[in-house]
């Protein structure tokens, strides 16, 4: 069995989805199973809702008929008739999701996030998998929520593989063509939760890891995975081969292409990973799989923006021990604050940390009752795979360094524009 996963950018609009099913018409798609994201920039969108229903309540409808009209509009130009099932389907799922925000009690912003931005997925794979069915590919829609299942850790649940396996292989056909979601399961109490931002691409491992798939296709914009962000370095490269262990290197150290905690799984009984194009279906693209040398014989450039490059220094010229970095991770750890890079001193401790949740300002706060708090926001981090003297100049050039790491493979240096 094989397992495609189709992203935002694959179905933003008709002609993407209709793209889609010319994909599968080109590559085939018997014993398939599909993953697909919310459209476009429907997540976005859905945040800007949860932000309106906490702080801008006036502005809460006027928010979600913006998501209601962009999907409308997605499924006026697919299907000729509005009395179509579809409309029906999506506009219930719309309902549902309006009947939770007036409904909802619960002050946890964490789990409302949960529970509303997971419309977006449902909506899109209503619409994809009815529209497969009107050009005669024959599939069944799954809602994921009933297969993956986690702990309560909202926002960025925690599979419990052994309930998710025995779910997935009890219901899932292999012999057929199944659409379902990425990014959402649910708890013991069979409330949505999500796998972390991005997390489509590790449904489709969690899939391809249950059912022992013989591959994953991930269907993006680009040829493949490229050694570079063409958005940001010119004369990009495809790689057309890399090993798990690149793979993770490269996603670890934020490579936008392949999600974090996608190849685990995947490794594990070696399950190959494809990047390929939707634009383009019949290129090679990129495999990963096992193998050292499978290394890639290139530079491989990774851009981090709007990082915040924090230093932290005794108050006494004390050394920094550690007990210190110990509760400094704590409170890392607590207040969801991701760290890129470390350094430290004997008196001081720099690390270039992620702000994913706006929690900074409430833990600086707390630093600064036992330490010298100091800090450059806006700050961007270069890692750069198998440097050499021109890869590292290429990144230097026209900016102030504020940081830099060498070890054997990797330099990391973050910069001030």
């Amino acid at each position: 069995m094989k397992i495609f996963k189709f992203g935002g950018a694959s179905v933003k609009d008709a002609n993407g989805v209709k793209n889609v099913a010319s994909v599968l018409e080109q590559v085939g798609f018997e014993n398939t199973l599909i993953v697909v994201s919310a459209m476009g920039k429907t997540t976005n969108a859905l945040e800007v809702v949860i932000k309106n229903y906490f702080e801008k309540s006036s502005e809460l409808n006027a928010s979600l008929q913006e998501v209601r009209k962009y999907h409308n509009q997605i499924m006026m130009e697919l299907f000729d008739n509005e009395d179509h099932e579809v409309f029906f389907e999506v506009t219930a799922l719309f309902d549902d999701l309006e009947y939770f925000v007036r409904s909802n009690k619960s002050p946890n912003y964490s789990f409302v996030y949960d529970q509303v931005i997971g419309f977006g997925e449902l909506v899109s794979t209503t619409i994809v998998s009815f529209y497969l069915k009107e050009v005669n590919i024959h599939n069944t829609w799954l809602d994921v929520r009933n297969l993956i299942k986690t702990d309560n850790n909202y926002r960025d649940g925690n599979v419990d593989w052994e309930k998710t396996q025995d779910l997935i292989v009890k219901t899932i056909d292999k012999k057929s063509l199944t659409i379902t979601q990425g990014f959402l399961g649910s708890d013991d109490n069979n409330f949505t939760t999500t796998l972390g931002r991005e997390g489509s691409d590790y449904t489709a491992a969690i899939f391809a890891y249950c059912l022992g798939a013989e591959s994953v296709t991930i269907w993006k914009d680009v040829p493949g995975v490229l050694n570079a962000d063409p958005r940001y370095f010119e004369n990009a490269v495809l790689l057309n081969q890399i090993s798990y262990r690149e793979a993770i290197e490269l996603a670890f150290y934020g490579a936008s292409v392949i999600h974090p905690k996608t190849l685990q799984p995947l490794q594990r009984k070696e399950i190959p990973l494809f990047v390929k194009s939707f634009i383009n279906p019949l290129l090679p693209g990129t495999s990963v799989s096992k193998g050292a040398d499978l290394e890639p014989h290139t530079s491989c450039f990774i851009v981090k923006k709007s990082q915040l490059l924090l230093s932290l220094s005794s108050l006494d010229f004390s050394f920094m021990m550690e007990e210190n970095i110990s509760e400094i991770f704590a409170l890392f750890h607590k207040y969801k604050i991701k760290v890129n890079l470390i350094q430290n001193s004997a008196i001081s401790f720099s690390v270039c940390i992620e702000d994913k949740y706006d929690n900074f300002n409430e833990l600086s706060k707390l630093l600064a009752k036992k330490f010298k708090v100091s800090f450059n926001e806006n700050v961007s981090l270069y890692t750069i795979r198998h440097f050499d003297d021109k890869s590292t100049e290429v990144v230097e050039t026209n900016k102030t360094v504020l940081l830099k790491q060498i070890s054997r493979e990797t330099l990391q240096i973050v910069t001030k524009e």
